[in-house]
Parts: structure tokens; C-alpha cells; sequence
């Protein structure tokens, strides 16, 4: 079913949101706490939680747009076995930095996207 409204891409976008805070509770990984912090950060910051998001090899990625045409924008988000949590302009590469905390890392992913974010289109 198509998208046509602002509040059609804000209800599809709470509903891509809340499978994934779902699977990051239910993981029993070594790496799990880690994953679950960023997941439940990033959510808790307003301006990604308005933007569309996807996962891919356990990396947190944005969309300006719905499926089944995502439009990534911003950097990927990671939390890595150490604890630690990176943030990279591709997937599993934090070339823009390593933090210890997520919110460290969310900020920094805040940080790089384009000057406030286009809403979420066809």
C-alpha cells in the first residue's frame, strides 16, 4: 500500500522502530547489552527516531524513505563485542569514530546527517 502522507511515513517508520527494539531485547549474544543500549538510544533521540530505520549485519542504518526504496542517509551505527560503539560512513566501518558510551556515538551519527533531514517521501 502506498504512502502519500506525512503521517502515513511517521506511523510506518514508529512501525519499523518497534521490531527492532524487539529483536535487540530478545538477543541472547555476548554482544547483546551492547546492541540493545544503542538500539534504545538512538530511538530515544528524536531526530533519528523520525527517520526510517533499518538494520544490516547487525548495523543500525537511516532512511528518508519507507520500503521498499530506502534512501540511507547519515552514518551506520554498530556496537561492537568490546562494548565499545562505532560510527561509519559504511557498513562495519567506523571510520568516523569508536566511543564508549552510545550516546557518544549517536550524537556523533546526529552530527553527520545532512542539515536537518528531509521528511520521509515516496
Amino acid at each position: 500500500m502506498p504512502i502519500h502522507s506525512a503521517a502515513d511515513y511517521a506511523r510506518e517508520t514508529e512501525s519499523e522502530w518497534q521490531p527492532i527494539r524487539t529483536e535487540a531485547s530478545e538477543l541472547s549474544h555476548s554482544w547483546a547489552p551492547a546492541y540493545r543500549s544503542l538500539i534504545e538510544t538512538a530511538y530515544a533521540e528524536p531526530v533519528l527516531r523520525s527517520l526510517y530505520p533499518f538494520t544490516s549485519h547487525w548495523a543500525l542504518r537511516f532512511s528518508t524513505t519507507a520500503r521498499p526504496e530506502l534512501t540511507p542517509t547519515g552514518p551506520c551505527l554498530t556496537a561492537n563485542s568490546d562494548g565499545t560503539y562505532g560510527v561509519g560512513t559504511g557498513i562495519l566501518t567506523p571510520d568516523l569514530g569508536v566511543f564508549a558510551a552510545p550516546r557518544e556515538a549517536v550524537a556523533l551519527a546526529v552530527h553527520h546527517l545532512q542539515p536537518a533531514p528531509e521528511p520521509l517521501t515516496d
